[in-house]
């Protein structure tokens, strides 16, 4: 899933906007794909991504460091890894993590990749879908549709059987206070904005 869009500035020549393989909107200020190439930057700047959650293992290359740096974008790490066999409570631990910081809005607009943008990133919006209390068909539709032929039942049954009440349980041990995600005036209350724990940040 991709696009190419030409952008007229004005000048001799056009701008090319090539967005990551696998992009797509999640839901307003929510974004998923692949993994960018420095080819995609132009396309993300038009984001005005405020973060950027990466759900692999190896390193940020450093010219997508460089990027993030030139436009202030910050990058949450959470090293799941690729293969089939990764331990289900490490698994359940990082999406649980990588879902604290998606829900914050003071991390909007973000994108969430992974290295194709297909069963770590699938795994972690079909949490989201049932934090939005989605159906589990749509839900299951949804992954089915950006990892295609490489659909994962390993990946299914997790988000499936994801426990959406300890989510909620760990926001309340941070004093966050969720309400209503998903609707128009979607938003997180904070009891205490001095006794806030801030998110672990990646640093460069």
């Amino acid at each position: 899933m991709g696009m190419i869009v030409e952008v007229e500035n004005g000048d001799e020549n056009d701008v090319v906007l090539v967005p990551p393989s696998n992009f797509s909107m999640v839901e307003d200020c929510i974004f998923r794909s692949s993994f960018p190439t420095p080819s995609n930057f132009p396309f993300l700047q038009t984001l005005n991504l405020r973060s950027i959650i990466y759900l692999c293992p190896e390193p940020y290359p450093e010219e997508n460091l460089e990027f993030l740096r030139s436009h202030n974008i910050r990058l949450f790490q959470f090293g799941i890894e690729g293969k089939t066999d990764v331990s289900m409570p490490v698994l359940k631990d990082s999406i649980m993590d990588a879902l604290e910081v998606l829900i914050d809005v003071r991390n909007h607009p973000v994108l969430i990749h992974c290295k194709r943008g297909k069963h770590r990133t699938g795994c972690l919006v079909g949490c989201l879908r049932k934090l939005q209390n989605w159906c589990m068909s749509s839900v299951f539709e949804e992954y089915r549709r950006f990892a295609g032929v490489k659909s994962r039942a390993m990946d299914l049954t997790f988000i499936e059987m994801f426990d959406i009440i300890s989510l909620r349980q760990c926001l309340y041990s941070i004093i966050y206070q969720y309400h209503g995600y998903g609707s128009k005036k979607r938003r997180l209350l904070y009891k205490d904005e001095n006794l806030q724990t801030p998110p672990r940040l990646t640093s460069f």
